[in-house]
Order: structure tokens, then C-alpha cells, then sequence
């Protein structure tokens, strides 16, 4: 297969553990541009986190952040960007908040702004010292109110918890894609946000297909991007449910998994 282009997921498979970037990742992301291969990262996260990523491996590509919900260009134009609705946005935030008021913390992003109730938290200060970007207290009801309306929220919580609250808002809003991200960690998005969907507005855009492409990833939601594209690559630190769905698996996002693997296909 001519490969044409790579996706990645973030955290998990471009960072290691420690949330850093390989030498090795940035050698092979720069080896790829050097053949107009573009490495675009696929991320629940923000814009503004991502680019500081593109950053430091000094290369311009194209983003997809919030998990599908926000496709920009390498020059930083909007090609797609799907917002939660106003009353869905009102009723799932008052539905947390009533279930879980001590047990969840909200993160509210819209466009490349992230809002929080509380800039002091504990769980907002370990996110911004994982993504080097600074969040603005807000209230959430303004924001609805002024038509500031989401690309997605994100629920902090505890890993003992995530599941069932997952499982409870996934009944409760079923118009809406609700996924962990990891075990603390649930996004929500429109239900027709995803990664796979994500990609397929930027190769729509690209003049290529699915075929040509090849993804990273490590995690639930990163199994559709997976499945979407030519050749779709697991990390070894992925959980073992996941591994099992997929055929192509790599080192892990501490031992070179994404350089080893595109080196065997030639690419780097």
C-alpha cells in the first residue's frame, strides 16, 4: 500500500507515561514530512495543547481535536466544528451535578477556550500541568446563555466510578457520544462526533481515502479511528479488550512503538 498519510492519538501513544515526547517520535514525524506525509494528532484534546505538541516536533499539520467535534487545517482554519446544542448542554451538566456533585468535575471547551468552575481545583491544576494550557473560571449557565456552546465536556472522576457514570449518562442522553478516555476520564460530544468521522472530513478535504491512511492509538476512544483507516495500530500499553479487536499491535508510547512500526513499513 502507498501510504499517504498517519494519524495519532495523544496521550498514551505520541507522549510516553511521563507525558513527554520521544526523540524518536519527533525524528520519525519530521522523516515523514520530509516525504509530504502528513502526521496529524487525533485528540479529545483542545486545539491550543495540540499545537503546542506540533510545536516542539517543529512541523505544521493539520488537527483534529475534540475527538472529531473540531477539524482545522495546517493553517489553522475551521473544516468542520460540531457543538452540543443548547438544551442538551443545559440538561447533561444539571443531570452530573444533581448524581455526582462531589465525585465529578466539569471541563466546559469551546473552540480553543476551556472553562471550569473552579480554576483551583485539584483535578483542573493536574490537567493543566499535563497539557500546559490554563484554564478560565467561568459560569457555566453564562456561557449557555450567550451562545457559547461546546464542543465537548469532560468529566474528571474517579476510576472506580467512570464506568457507571458513563453507563448511566449514555442511557439518560443517548443523542449524545459519551466515552471514557481512560479511567478518570469521560467525553461527550454530539453523537455523531468521533475520530473516524473526524478523519474523514480531513481526507475528504486531502483528496485521499481511508486506504492510504494508517493510525496510532491506545484506547476506547480511539477504536473507531482504528477500524476506520488502512492499517489501524494499537499500542502494547493499550487495555487487552482493545488489543483484542485489532490485528496490527506496537511497542508501547515508552519504547519507540510508533517509530519501530512505521520504520518496518519503510516510512521512516
Amino acid at each position: 500500500m502507498d501510504w499517504k498519510i498517519v494519524f495519532s492519538d495523544i496521550d498514551g501513544t505520541v507522549l510516553n507515561s511521563k507525558h513527554e515526547l520521544l526523540t524518536s517520535t519527533i525524528e520519525a514525524v519530521q522523516k515523514l514530512a520530509l516525504k509530504n506525509i502528513p502526521f496529524v494528532l487525533v485528540s479529545a484534546r483542545m486545539p491550543k495543547a495540540m499545537k503546542l505538541i506540533l510545536d516542539e516536533m517543529n512541523v505544521k499539520m493539520p488537527m483534529i481535536s475534540y475527538g472529531g467535534a473540531l477539524v482545522l487545517d495546517e493553517q489553522n482554519q475551521i473544516l468542520h466544528d460540531d457543538k452540543i446544542n443548547k438544551l442538551d448542554t443545559k440538561a447533561i451538566i444539571d443531570e452530573i451535578e444533581l448524581l455526582w456533585p462531589d465525585d465529578v468535575v466539569i471541563n466546559y471547551y469551546s473552540d480553543d477556550n476551556w472553562f471550569v468552575k473552579d480554576e483551583d481545583n485539584k483535578a483542573v491544576k493536574r490537567e493543566e500541568n499535563i497539557t500546559n494550557v490554563k484554564a478560565s473560571q467561568a459560569d457555566f449557565k453564562e456561557l449557555i446563555n450567550k451562545d457559547i456552546l461546546p464542543n465537548k465536556i469532560l468529566c474528571m472522576t474517579k476510576a472506580n466510578i467512570s464506568s457507571k457514570i458513563e453507563a448511566v449518562l449514555q442511557e439518560k442522553f443517548p443523542q449524545l457520544n459519551i466515552v471514557r478516555s481512560s479511567d478518570i476520564l469521560i467525553e461527550i460530544m454530539n453523537k455523531d462526533v468521533s475520530k473516524a468521522n473526524g478523519i474523514e472530513v480531513l481526507l475528504h478535504h486531502l483528496n485521499m481515502i481511508p486506504a492510504q491512511a494508517i493510525a496510532f492509538g491506545d484506547n476506547y476512544n480511539d477504536l473507531d479511528m482504528l477500524k476506520f483507516v488502512g492499517r489501524g495500530v494499537v499500542m502494547k500499553n493499550a487495555p487487552e479488550e482493545i488489543k483484542k479487536q485489532m490485528k496490527y499491535i506496537t511497542k508501547s508510547n515508552n519504547e519507540d512503538g510508533i517509530y519501530e512500526y512505521l520504520q518496518k513499513l519503510d516510512l521512516v
